[in-house]
């Protein structure tokens, strides 16, 4: 269901194509291609939060260094950068071999981990050859990230609405799943150094297991009819292009790029705002500023939880109403600027907001609206450009959430509420 205040530059070039003999468009039997774009978007970003959830493992056998900001820079930084270099060479790679790679090297890099912890640290604190081989583990995961992640929304942008609104909810899945295992392993395991080692092994193995089934499934997804006649209409439209253009080398590419970043930067521009917004406040406010009597250490585990449940509810409500006003949206990740003075309410506000029940509300109040946002944004983007371009412009999406995503943390480090 879509609700439209504006006609939109993307029910031009790319839906028109995309809603050619519609009769002949095959169906998604048993929801097959929805579920693999799913399983892809929760994929991807289960390497980052196995490394992130450990942090209390890796802190324990690093004292002396602070991990889990070394592993942000590093992750970010890497995943930039190839993001960069990917969106300038997105017209001659291909997205199969991109997304392939970057499967095959998440996998290598959640092995190392737990491998070395079994054979050479086995629990052991200061070995700090342990730690360098870890960063560059999760230097390979940023790297594997760009590959994997700018693939799947590009390829998802290719599709009609509801692939791109699966892989974004499986971003918010993934963040759920996380949440629930963290809860398991507090519930369940001591929290000592042998318990923090278990909970650690668990975060990896379970990663290492949807990593194999993203393989599999991302392998079987060009065998869909669905999945084969949108890439069928991509590789048309492609050779409609190059008759008119010509190849799409040089300057040609040069001057298309710029056509499509300058078609895509308010959307760009907007989910780089979410981010910015959100990372600043969490989950660094909720895990060090606010403290409760009543649930002490439990309190920003579910906190947390709260957050990634309503981000995965904003995220799965595009698939229900979907607002197609740009401007609108744009103007709702504006309005989340609002959150700041908030949040800063619950820490030096009236001692009703700095009790447990503001606080939570307010939590799952910016996860739903970080989930729709996100969501709404990554619908549209790739549908404002031809269809032979939707995969670059979910590429240059991708790279504006990165530099959202770093420069919230950056502002996290340097912003106390």
């Amino acid at each position: 269901m879509g609700v439209s205040g504006e006609t939109h530059d993307g029910d031009s070039e790319s839906s028109q194509l995309l809603t050619t003999q519609p009769n002949k468009i095959p169906k998604d039997s048993f929801h097959l291609a929805y579920i693999i774009y799913f399983t892809l978007g929760a994929g991807y970003l289960c390497p980052w939060n196995a490394f992130i959830t450990a942090v209390d493992y890796f802190t324990y056998l690093y004292p002396d260094v602070n991990v889990d900001r070394i592993f942000s820079v590093v992750y970010m930084l890497v995943g930039l950068v190839c993001l960069l270099v990917i969106v300038l060479y997105a017209h001659v790679s291909d997205a199969y071999i991109r997304i392939n790679l970057g499967l095959a090297l998440f996998v290598v890099a959640l092995v190392v981990v737990p491998l070395m912890d079994l054979f050479y640290i086995k629990g052991q604190t200061g070995l700090y050859s342990g730690f360098y081989v870890t960063v560059g583990a999760t230097a390979l995961s940023g790297f594997g990230d760009a590959l994997v992640q700018g693939g799947i929304v590009g390829s998802a942008g290719e599709m009609p609405e509801r692939y791109m609104q699966a892989t974004v909810a499986g971003t918010a899945a993934s963040g759920v799943l996380v949440s629930f295992l963290r809860i398991f392993t507090k519930a369940v395991y001591s929290q000592d150094s042998e318990g923090l080692r278990k909970s650690a092994n668990l975060y990896f193995a379970v990663s290492i297991v949807v990593m194999i089934i993203c393989i599999i499934f991302y392998n079987l997804a060009p065998r869909l009819p669905v999945i084969k006649y949108y890439k069928d209409l991509k590789i048309q439209a492609v050779i409609e292009e190059k008759e008119e253009k010509g190849s799409l080398t040089g300057p040609v590419w040069r001057s298309t790029l710029w056509d499509i970043v300058g078609r895509v930067k308010w959307y760009g521009f907007g989910i780089l705002l979410i981010y910015v917004v959100t990372l600043s406040i969490f989950p660094g406010y909720v895990t060090e500023d606010v403290h409760s009597e009543t649930l002490k250490d439990w309190y920003p585990i579910l906190l947390i939880t709260g957050y990634n449940v309503f981000d995965l509810i904003g995220k799965s409500l595009t698939a229900v109403i979907l607002f197609e006003n740009s401007k609108v949206a744009i103007g709702g990740c504006v309005a989340r600027l609002l959150f700041y003075p908030l949040f800063y309410g619950c820490l030096h506000g009236p001692e009703f907001f700095r009790t447990e029940i503001p606080v939570t509300v307010l939590t799952c109040l910016l996860g739903l609206t970080n989930g729709y946002l996100t969501s709404v944004l990554m619908i549209l983007a790739p549908k404002v450009v031809p269809l032979q371009h939707a995969e670059t412009a979910g590429i240059v999406i991708v790279l504006f959430l990165v530099v959202g995503l770093a420069a919230g943390s950056v502002v996290a480090w340097f912003w106390v509420i």
